[in-house]
C-alpha cells in the first residue's frame, strides 16, 4: 500500500488549505443528508396523503439506503475511471432531480421510486466526497475536515427537522423535497471550485464482485425489511416462504453469503493482480475491521432512533412535524458537536478509550430514554436522554471514519469511500428495519397480552379486529377501525386504553434492547488502535516497532521512501 505522497503532510502550505472546498463538499452532504432527515419528520403528511401505514416511510429509507449502499462500491470505481469531480457532479444531478420527483409523487409507489434513483446518485457522490476530502487537505487539518463532513450530516438533520418540519406542518411535505432540488443546483454551481482529480482511465470495473456485492446487500436489506410481514422464521399466512419457512431469514443468510464470495473472489483477483472492486488493502488489520465494524453498529443505531422517535411524536401522540423537529433538534445537535469536536481528543486518548466511551454513553442514554419516556416529549428528562445519546452516536461517527482514511494512502481515499458508504447505508437499513420490526412485534405481543387479560374485550370483538396485523396506529385510526365493529362504548374506551399503554410500553422495550446493543460493542471497540499518536506500540519478536499514527495521518510506511542505494 505504498503511496507516493510526501511526509511534509503537515507542512505550512497543507495547514494553510483554504475551506472553501470543504463547504461545497459538506453543502453536498447536508443535501443527501437532508433527504434521510426529511422522510421521517414529513412521516404525518405522507401516511395522510398516500393513505398509508408509517411503515411505507421506513421502508422508503430502506430502499434509499439500500441502493446507495448497493452501488457505492461501483461508484468509487467509476470515479477513478472517469474522475472524482465528474462523479461528484453526476451524483449531484441525480439526487437532485429524484427530490424533484419525490416532491411530486402522487403514490407510495412513486415515492419508492424516488428513494431509490436518490440511492444510486448518492452512490456517486459518497466516495467522492472523501476523495475531495483527501484532495484538498492533508495531516491534521484532513482529519479536522473529515470531522466537519461527518457533522455536516449530523447538521443537515437540525436543518431538516427545522425546515422540513415547518414546512410540512404550514404548506406541505412536498416542499421541504423541492427545497433539497434548488440545494442541488447550488452545489451543481460551485462544483467547479473543486480541484479536477486526474482520472485513472485504465481501471477496470469488477462486473462479477459489482453483482456479488450488490446482492448481498440487497438480500440482506430487504430480508431485515421483511422480517415483521412475512415472519421471523415460520412464513405467515399469504407471505412468501419456501417447505413453510419465512422467505425474509433465507434471504438473509443468502446475502450474507454472497458477501463472503464477494470477499473470496475480490481476494482472488488481489493475488492474480488484476483490479477489483474494492481494494481490500482497507481492511488489511484487525484495527481497521475494527472500526468497519463499530461504524456498523453505531450505523445502525441512530437510524433506529430516528425512526423511532417521529413515529411516537406524530403517529402515537398526533403531534405535528414541526413539533417534531423541535423535539428532536438538541440530539441533532449532540451529534453535530460531538462530531466536530471529537478529534480535540485525538492527542489526549487512544482511538480505543474514546471507542469504548463512547458506546458506554450512548447504551447510558438508550437507557435512560427507556425508564423516563411518557407521553410527553417535551419532559427535560427525555431531552437530555436524546442529548446522551447524540454526543457518543456522533463521537463513534467520526472516530471510526478517521480511523479508516488515516489507514490508508490518498489513492485509496475512493475505497475508503465506498467502504464507508457501504456500511453507513447497510446499517441505515439494517437499524431502520429491524426498529420498525422489532417495534411492531412487541407491540402484538403486548396487546395481545393487555386483551387477554381485559375482561371488558369479548370474544365476538377479538375475532372482528385481526390483531395478527397490529401496527402504530393514533386513536382516531382506531376508532375508524373499531367503527366497523360492533363495540360498545366500553369497549372503545377499552381500546383506546390498550393501544395507548402497549405503544409506550413496546417503545420502552426497544429502546432497552438498543441500549443493551451499545453495550456490547465495547467489544470490538476494543479492536480499535490502543496508542495514541506518536507512541510506540509493544515490541513483537521479530518486528520491528512502529509508530501509531493520528487519525486523517498516513502511517510512516505509507510514505514514499527516501532514494537510496
Amino acid at each position: 500500500m505504498a503511496s507516493q505522497t510526501s511526509s511534509a503532510s503537515s507542512s505550512p502550505a497543507a495547514a494553510q488549505a483554504s475551506w472553501v472546498p470543504m463547504l461545497i463538499i459538506a453543502l453536498a452532504q447536508i443535501q443527501m443528508g437532508f433527504n434521510v432527515s426529511a422522510l421521517p419528520v414529513s412521516m404525518g403528511g405522507i401516511v395522510e396523503d398516500f393513505y398509508t401505514s408509517p411503515s411505507s416511510v421506513g421502508t422508503a429509507l430502506v430502499l434509499y439506503a439500500l441502493a446507495v449502499a448497493a452501488f457505492v462500491m461501483l461508484g468509487a470505481k467509476l470515479g477513478k475511471r472517469f474522475g472524482a469531480r465528474i462523479m461528484f457532479q453526476a451524483g449531484v444531478i441525480l439526487h437532485g432531480a429524484s427530490m424533484g420527483l419525490m416532491a411530486l409523487s402522487s403514490s407510495v409507489q412513486v415515492m419508492y421510486e424516488a428513494q431509490i434513483i436518490a440511492g444510486i446518485g448518492a452512490a456517486l457522490l459518497v466516495p467522492a466526497l472523501v476523495v475531495m476530502v483527501a484532495a484538498h487537505y492533508e495531516g491534521k487539518q484532513q482529519a479536522q475536515a473529515l470531522g466537519f463532513l461527518q457533522s455536516a450530516q449530523a447538521g443537515a438533520f437540525v436543518l431538516a427537522f427545522l425546515i422540513a418540519g415547518f414546512l410540512a406542518s404550514t404548506i406541505g411535505w412536498r416542499y421541504g423535497f423541492g427545497l433539497i432540488v434548488i440545494i442541488a443546483v447550488v452545489v451543481l454551481f460551485l462544483s467547479f471550485k473543486l480541484k479536477n482529480v486526474p482520472r485513472q482511465p485504465e481501471a477496470k470495473i469488477d462486473l462479477t464482485g459489482s453483482i456479488l456485492a450488490a446482492g448481498a446487500v440487497i438480500l440482506i436489506s430487504l430480508g431485515f425489511n421483511n422480517l415483521n410481514n412475512w415472519g421471523l422464521l415460520v412464513a405467515n399466512v399469504g407471505a412468501p416462504g419456501i417447505l413453510g419457512v419465512s422467505l425474509a431469514p433465507l434471504m438473509i443468510i443468502t446475502g450474507i453469503v454472497l458477501f463472503q464470495g464477494f470477499f473470496t473472489w475480490t481476494a482472488t483477483r488481489r493475488q492474480m493482480g488484476k483490479s477489483q472492486l474494492l481494494d481490500l488493502s482497507v481492511l488489511d488489520t484487525w484495527e481497521e475491521k475494527a472500526a468497519s465494524l463499530s461504524m456498523l453498529i453505531i450505523g445502525a443505531l441512530g437510524p433506529a432512533v430516528n425512526f423511532l422517535i417521529p413515529l411516537y411524536i406524530q403517529i402515537v401522540q398526533g403531534r405535528s412535524s414541526f413539533q417534531t423537529s423541535i423535539a428532536i433538534i438538541p440530539y441533532s445537535l449532540a451529534i453535530f458537536a460531538s462530531a466536530a469536536l471529537v478529534v480535540r481528543l485525538f492527542d489526549r486518548f487512544t482511538p480505543r478509550m474514546i471507542g469504548r466511551i463512547g458506546f458506554v454513553i450512548t447504551a447510558i442514554g438508550m437507557a435512560f430514554l427507556a425508564m423516563v419516556i411518557q407521553n410527553d416529549w417535551e419532559t427535560p428528562f427525555v431531552i437530555a436522554g436524546l442529548i446522551i445519546v447524540g454526543l457518543g452516536e456522533g463521537a463513534l461517527l467520526t472516530l471510526t471514519f478517521t480511523v479508516l482514511v488515516g489507514a490508508s494512502p490518498k489513492e485509496l481515499a475512493g475505497d475508503v469511500g465506498a467502504l464507508r458508504g457501504t456500511i453507513n447505508n447497510l446499517s441505515t437499513a439494517v437499524g431502520t428495519a429491524v426498529a420498525g420490526a422489532m417495534a411492531i412485534i412487541v407491540l402484538s405481543l403486548v396487546v395481545s397480552n393487555y386483551v387477554a387479560e381485559s375482561s371488558v374485550i369479548s370474544q365476538r370483538l377479538i375475532q372482528q379486529v385481526n390483531l395478527d396485523n397490529v401496527d402504530f396506529v393514533s386513536n382516531e385510526r382506531l376508532d375508524e377501525v373499531m367503527a366497523q365493529t360492533g363495540a360498545s362504548a366500553e369497549e372503545i374506551d377499552e381500546a383506546h386504553r390498550i393501544n395507548e399503554g402497549a405503544r409506550l410500553q413496546a417503545l420502552k422495550i426497544v429502546f432497552l434492547f438498543l441500549a443493551s446493543l451499545s453495550l456490547l460493542s465495547i467489544i470490538p471497540a476494543g479492536g480499535l488502535p490502543g496508542k495514541k499518536p506518536g507512541e510506540k506500540t509493544a515490541e513483537i519478536v521479530g518486528e520491528p516497532q512502529s509508530d501509531i499514527h493520528a487519525p486523517g495521518e498516513l502511517p510512516e510506511s505509507q510514505v514514499a521512501p527516501a532514494a537510496s542505494s
